[in-house]
This record gives structure tokens, sequence and C-alpha cells, in this order.
């Protein structure tokens, strides 16, 4: 059930696709050889190799012939790209300045917070002497609990025996 193979002929043609033909198909056909039984393939590989192949440039990469200094185009572009490098200069500038001056911002805030977390230190250290020094008090003014030294408490100044 297979198909003899047939030999194949292969031409370009000029837009550079290959162009496969049985010879079986080519003889016996009373169309043009160009479209009597053939198949167009996309070219793998280029027709001409002197051009190189593989991807296409983009038209920015392209080579373009060198224009004569002298001329009016040549000027031209030599203008605008002059004004182009001042631009971009002066944005690479501005945004230098821009993060410096953030930058002196940031310091002046971290030195904002430091002294206030200096502060906050020394008044939570007076806070603490304060709190440690009134539980020292209370603890000597507290009497000792009911049962411990004896039956009743000690009074603390007077007797009420009428003295």
């Amino acid at each position: 059930m297979s198909r003899p193979s047939q030999p194949k002929l292969t031409a370009t043609d000029h837009n550079g696709v290959s162009v496969i033909q049985s010879q079986a198909h080519a003889a016996s056909s009373s169309l043009p050889a160009a479209v009597a039984g053939l198949q167009q393939v996309p070219q793998l590989v280029p027709a001409n190799p002197s051009t190189g192949g593989g991807k296409a440039l983009a038209p920015s990469k392209m080579k373009k012939p060198p224009a004569d200094k002298d001329s009016e185009e040549y000027r031209q572009r030599r203008e605008r790209n002059n004004l182009a490098v001042k631009k971009s200069r002066m944005r690479s500038k501005q945004k230098a300045m821009d993060t410096q001056q953030r930058v002196n911002e940031l310091k002046e805030e971290n030195e904002r917070l430091e002294a206030k977390i200096k502060l906050l230190s020394k008044e939570l250290s007076v806070l603490k002497d304060l709190f440690l020094e009134h539980a020292h008090n209370l603890a000597d003014n507290v009497q000792p609990p009911a049962g411990a030294e004896g039956s009743s408490p000690a009074p603390n100044s007077t007797s009420t025996n009428g003295q």
C-alpha cells in the first residue's frame, strides 16, 4: 500500500520559496511548470547564502549607507541626537538630585527619631524608678497577715487600752 517513491525536483522561485515537484507530474502536465503539480514550501535555508539568513534585523539595526557629513539629513540627525543626549543627561542629573534630596530628608528624620528614642528612654527610666520607690514604700507600710506572728495584729501607733 505504499506509494512508489518518485524522484523529486526542487527549484527556487524568485521569492526565495522552495518549490517541490515530482518528476512524473512535471512531465505529464499540460499547465505551466510553475503551477502544475507544485507544492510551495517555505524555504528554511535562504536561497542566497550571502544574505546571512536567520532572524530579520529590526529597522533601527539595519545598516544604512553613511550619509555625507555635509548633507542636510546628516546635520538634522546630529542635531536630534545632540538634543536627545542633552535631555537624557538632564534627566539623569535631576534623578540624582532627587535621590540626594530624599537621602537628606531621611537622615533628618532618622536624627529626629533617634532623639525621640533617647527622650522616651529617659522618661521610661524615671517612671520605673518612681514605680519601684512607690512599690517599696507600699511594702514597708503593709502589716503582716493575721495569725502570722500571733493571735492579734500589732497596732501602728497607740493602743486602745485607755492610756
